[in-house]
């Protein structure tokens, strides 16, 4: 938000430094990150000076071109070549001077510098207004009053304007403080905190009347609850023009271009009071009638912009009397109904209406305006009837005009002020530090907080109806606080704690793991819990129905809480892909969000990002990429730290993998991990193999550190352990080795491992090869070379026949 000091200073006669009211403001919590130095003309007309025209002949050289002496106050007078096809002997005209900056429109800057013209020196510039942003005229140059002595400096001519804005970021719980007035009265009050006191000069409102009722309005509000109070006035005989100078310099040192007189005082009395409002051409608002109502949905409705949108049924709409929108309510205007160069009377709107509404709108059409970003955070609903006598007095100033109707104010229910009550008690305990009694009152006051009543214990009070984000007791003493000022609060040096006892909640076993994870070079990464609805096209195992939809979502990217964090890890991936950090091994935390039948679900996972090369480059190390069986070492690693053992590996069924497996402890399934579809790394842009583990963490920590230690018997028998490296087709998969491998040998097959996957250059296109180890026991007795082969051959008989594997 941009504040001027200059308008600042019509409310309160500051003669402080901006830097020093800039600190004060910060301290007050309206943070000041800059402050930037405004000039109404830019560069001030600085080397500007009054010339007088002594001669003027023609150039020798040129038909358009004459040669004139100027006299500019000094000793001898200077030459100068003048293309102007209006310049003369006996003019009194602005120079700009050898060295001086002029301006083009684009605020790009070139220097004036001495030169032959068509072999005639020339020592400056006679200029036109456009060359020194005076004007838009450049049919010649400006001749000035004769009355001017030379070598005055233009800018004593001209009303040269300069100002500091200062650049506040302001927190959204601040809508007091969203316009120079509401930022005037909280300077006030820190003003007075150091000594200074001021008076707070309000715009005044007091010279409106009416002068005739021959152009009144009906006014109906069909919902109130939407539109709890709206007011208008109706206008006529304006002139529509461009604004006084002094109305642009306002706003175009906050960033606002001017764009005629009716709208610069919209405007103007929004940035100056904080409260919207906004012009309707009269002509245009057919049977004389408002209506504030929703329409249905789908109705076509064109605003300001030029674009066509659909209208929601819960959108508010300003409407005429054939019930046809005429603007957004609170957000944006309409194209067939706004002001004009050819509008002679208006109906000119002032209304409070629910921050809500307003905020779902603006989002829903994707609009933010200077009116939208005051309504979603709540105005002052008691100043409505107030700013519209002060807008409609503004372009009685400026536009000429009469009011042409009585004031319709609709309030039905009037919003009430919050009563608080503060205990002193309370207030020494959270700011750790007693403050005198006297002192907070007069802050209290400073900030117009009433009195209604006052004990030893505390005061009752009374919070205007501006400060909408003050509703309870603490909130009135973290007003008191920031105007008393943080850095005022003394503290002690003595370091006070407590140690609590608690029952084990699994953080422990939490930070066991990450350690354990940053030791093998991994980064812990926080991705943002909402994300975009669209991610569950990638995969048939999250079904959209179990979405957790945001209602009023910040962007269609942040509308659901996310369901899996496989997605929002990618993002994070890709990111660091395009940045050149390509060896990818990364770890988060979090959360997965479901909504079911039975009500809404919280999961809590750990996940693993492994990708790229498994170290970053030095000149020593070989480079080795990661793959599955790197990455498997890391998952059984972490499981033993854990006490985790004695674990059943099946296929995953989980469809984000192209070859994956789960990991179970009896029916718990701890971890899903392989390699992610290549599918899914297309659509976030990665070329590389990402491979993913995502533990059930609440299965983890429900089996984790209380798994009962069991004490069996050493098999009296060694097991046999047999490795096939099969070539396959792409479309086979792990589960389908390991179902067939069971179903071809139940009795003495105990496990079916996979420990490493390859697709590569080397293959046949459309080929993988997978490793597989088979665990072979037979717990009577040993097996010999004659049984193990026969398995073996029977497995690959069963792999070559059902699936065309063959051995590499």
């Amino acid at each position: 938000m941009k504040i001027s000091y200059n308008w600042l200073k019509q409310f309160l006669k500051v003669d402080w430094e901006a830097e020093k009211t800039g600190e004060l403001l910060t301290d007050l919590g309206l943070e000041v990150e800059g402050i930037e130095t405004v000039e109404s003309i830019k560069g001030s007309l600085e080397g500007i000076v009054v010339g007088k025209v002594l001669t003027c002949v023609q150039h020798p050289n040129a038909d358009r071109l004459r040669i004139t002496t100027v006299d500019l106050g000094t000793e001898t007078p200077v030459q100068i070549v003048c293309g102007a096809p209006n310049v003369a002997a006996g003019q009194t005209v602005p120079v700009a001077t050898i060295g001086t900056t002029l301006y083009d429109d684009k605020g790009e800057g070139f220097k004036i510098k001495k030169g032959k013209i068509r072999g005639e020196e020339s020592h400056g510039m006679i200029c036109a207004e456009d060359e020194l942003g005076l004007g838009s005229s450049h049919d010649g140059i400006m001749v000035l009053d004769d009355e001017l002595e030379a070598g005055t400096p233009a800018a004593k001519v001209f009303n040269i304007e300069k100002d500091e804005v200062f650049e506040i970021g302001l927190t959204p719980n601040r809508a007091d403080a969203m316009s120079h007035y509401g930022t005037a009265r909280d300077l006030r009050a820190g003003l007075i905190q150091n000594g200074v006191t001021l008076e707070l000069i309000s715009p005044s409102a007091s010279n409106f009347h009416v002068d005739d009722r021959t152009l009144k309005f009906d006014v109906e509000v069909e919902d109130s609850e939407k539109a709890p109070r709206y007011a208008g006035v109706t206008i006529s005989d304006v002139t529509v023009k461009d604004s006084p100078e002094w109305i642009q310099n306002r706003l175009k040192a906050i960033g606002l271009t001017p764009i005629n007189n009716i709208v610069d005082a919209t405007n103007y009395v929004l940035h100056e009071l904080g409260q919207p409002l906004h012009a309707f051409d009269a002509s245009k608002v057919k049977g004389n009638k408002v209506i504030v109502k929703t329409l249905p949905s789908g109705t076509k409705f064109t605003t300001l912009d030029g674009v066509e949108r659909e209208l929601h049924e819960e959108d508010l709409m300003i409407c005429n009397g054939n019930e046809e929108p005429m603007c957004i309510a609170g957000v944006f205007g309409g194209i067939d109904s706004g002001v004009t160069n050819d509008t002679s009377s208006i109906f000119l709107e002032s209304a409070y209406f629910n921050p809500v509404t307003v905020r779902k709108t603006a989002k829903r059409h994707a609009l933010n305006t200077d009116a939208s970003f005051r309504f979603e955070r709540g105005i002052d609903p008691n100043i409505t009837k107030y700013a519209l006598k002060r807008a409609a007095n503004l372009i009685l100033e400026i536009a000429g005009g009469k009011i042409s109707s009585e004031i319709v104010d609709l309030y039905p229910t009037k919003m009430e002020d919050f009563q608080v009550f503060l205990s002193f008690e309370k207030m020494n305990r959270l700011i750790g530090a007693e403050i005198p009694r006297e002192t907070v009152k007069n802050i209290l006051a400073s900030l117009d907080i009433k009195f209604n009543s006052v004990t030893d214990g505390g005061i009752g009070l009374t919070i205007p109806s501006y400060r909408v984000d003050v509703t309870r007791e603490a909130d009135v003493i973290e007003e008191i606080l920031r105007v008393y000022g943080y850095n005022n609060v003394e503290f002690s040096h003595k370091l006070n704690t407590s140690i609590s006892f608690s029952e084990f909640d699994g953080v422990k076993i939490e930070n066991v793991v990450a350690n354990q994870l940053i030791a093998q070079g991994f980064n812990e990464t926080m991705a943002n819990s909402l994300t975009k609805a669209e991610y569950l096209s990638l995969t048939d195992v999250l079904n959209s129905e179990n979405d957790v939809a945001m209602l009023n979502p910040l962007s269609s990217d942040l509308g659901v809480m996310r369901q899996s964090l496989l997605f929002s890890g990618l993002e994070s991936v890709v990111y660091n892909i395009n940045r050149k950090n390509n060896a990818i091994k990364f770890f988060e935390f979090g959360k997965s969000y479901h909504k079911f039948e039975s009500g809404y679900t919280e999961n809590k996972h750990l996940t693993l990002f492994v990708s790229g090369n498994r170290t970053k480059d030095t000149w020593n190390v070989a480079q080795k990429t990661t793959d599955f069986f790197y990455l498997k070492g890391i998952v059984l690693t972490l499981l033993n730290r854990l006490g985790l053992q004695n674990l059943k590996t099946t296929p995953t069924k989980n469809d984000v993998f192209s070859e994956g497996i789960t990991l179970c402890l009896g029916k718990i399934k701890l971890v899903d991990f392989g390699v992610v579809k290549r599918s899914i790394n297309k659509e976030f842009g990665i070329k590389q193999e990402v491979l993913f583990a995502d533990f059930n963490w609440d299965n983890v920590l429900k089996v984790g550190g209380k798994s009962q230690v069991k004490i069996s018997e050493l098999p009296k028998f060694p097991a046999v352990k047999r490795d096939f490296a099969l070539l396959l087709d792409n479309n086979v998969s792990f589960g389908e080795i390991y179902n067939l491998a069971f179903q071809s040998e139940r009795k003495l097959l105990k496990e079916v491992d996979l420990f490493d996957v390859y697709e590569g250059d080397k293959l046949a296109e459309g080929k993988k090869s997978y490793a597989v180890s088979f665990l072979l026991q037979d717990e009577n007795k040993t097996l010999n070379d004659k049984q193990i082969d026969k398995i073996m051959q029977k497995l690959q008989q069963t792999f070559e026949k059902n699936v065309g594997a063959t051995l590499r």
